[in-house]
């Protein structure tokens, strides 16, 4: 008989675990308990990514399947979705923190600041959790910088390894150390701490920079066109996920597929020859036995300034006469942006 609900003390919380046997992913017969008890796992690790920040839930309450479908702004329908604001019923001891929509709304949003928050998330069916660059105390203050190398079709995880080499000497030339993790699927994300001096459109502008920099040295590996038509077989350095209530799943974060895989933060010296499908919800708890957290470095290393990724961005203005870029559809028109209209839609109406 399937169980109904468990109780389980997480500190000095008692967090309801309900219907801990559900099947979340069949092809390794991991339920939902067995999620809950990798979060319990990696609980320092994850609870640092998401401390004080936040989060949206991306919920999957019925698990992960090839049948399920993830709800999306262009079709709100899915068996999955996406929680921005902090639901019913949420406990009056979960910390939540008012966040500004690009439209101008605002929302309450979930915060985690104990692990026993993220458990409760997981209770919800959170599989990846989507926090903001910003901390609780100042929400219009980004204090870190994510930079997603995306592959394009015909690239691989590889390529993306191979532009994060190069990614890292311009960090380090610039004084801005960058700290890598996989993100889950075929990309590499490299996270920065900043000092909170800048707000979203000063952030989006210096990741857009440093991209531009890095296609500059490798102009036939990476892009950062914003049409896909323009990108080609590239890695696509996304700066649209630096804009505001854009979010990258957090480290330690499961990736919604058959392997179940996370989101696993990794030192440099194991960038080049890491793979994927190493980092699972079954090999991460004994990974991180041995190794524990291996971002504590970045989670404890001083804060720095955004300011020479943005003189980047001034010198790209001023040099070489590229500036702004579009952001994605539903963001309101911003200043000196160019068209949304796609080069080859343009073309047709000319």
């Amino acid at each position: 008989m399937a169980t109904k609900k468990v109780m389980l003390t997480i500190g000095e919380r008692e967090v309801g675990l309900s219907s801990p046997d559900k099947i979340y992913f069949a092809e390794l017969g991991l339920t939902k308990s067995d999620v809950v008890d990798y979060y319990q796992a990696v609980g320092d690790g994850i609870l640092a990514a998401l401390m004080d920040r936040p989060t949206t839930m991306e919920r999957w309450p019925g698990g992960w399947s090839p049948d399920a479908k993830l709800a999306t702004r262009a079709d709100g329908h899915g068996d999955a979705f996406y929680q921005k604001r902090a639901p019913k019923g949420t406990p009056e001891w979960v910390t939540t923190a008012t966040i500004t929509f690009p439209s101008g709304r605002t929302a309450d949003e979930v915060c985690p600041t104990e692990l026993a928050t993220i458990i409760w998330m997981a209770n919800l069916g959170t599989l990846r959790f989507h926090p903001w660059p910003v901390h609780r105390e100042a929400t219009e203050q980004v204090n870190q910088l994510r930079i997603d190398l995306d592959p394009q079709p015909g690239t691989d995880f590889g390529d993306a390894v191979r532009a994060a080499g190069q990614l890292r000497q311009i960090l380090d030339e610039i004084g801005m150390p960058g700290h890598p993790k996989t993100s889950g699927g075929r990309g590499l994300h490299v996270f920065i701490n900043v000092e909170p001096e800048y707000g979203f459109i000063d952030a989006r502008h210096a990741v857009l920079a440093i991209g531009r920099e890095l296609e500059r040295r490798m102009p036939d590996q990476v892009t950062t066109k914003w049409w896909k038509e323009e990108r080609g077989e590239k890695i696509f350095v996304d700066f649209n996920q630096m804009a505001r209530d854009r979010t990258i799943a957090s480290a330690y974060s499961i990736r919604p597929c058959a392997e179940a895989r996370v989101s696993a933060p990794l030192t440099w010296d194991e960038v080049p020859d890491a793979d994927p499908n190493d980092f699972t919800v079954v090999t991460m708890p004994s990974r991180y036995a041995e190794l524990g957290d291996v971002w504590k470095p970045f989670h404890e290393a001083p804060p720095v300034s955004m300011a020479p990724a943005l003189e980047l961005y001034e010198r790209d203005e001023r040099d070489h006469g590229v500036g702004e870029m579009p952001y994605p559809p539903e963001y309101p028109k911003m200043k000196g942006e160019p068209s949304r209209v796609q080069p080859s839609r343009a073309r047709e109406k000319d």
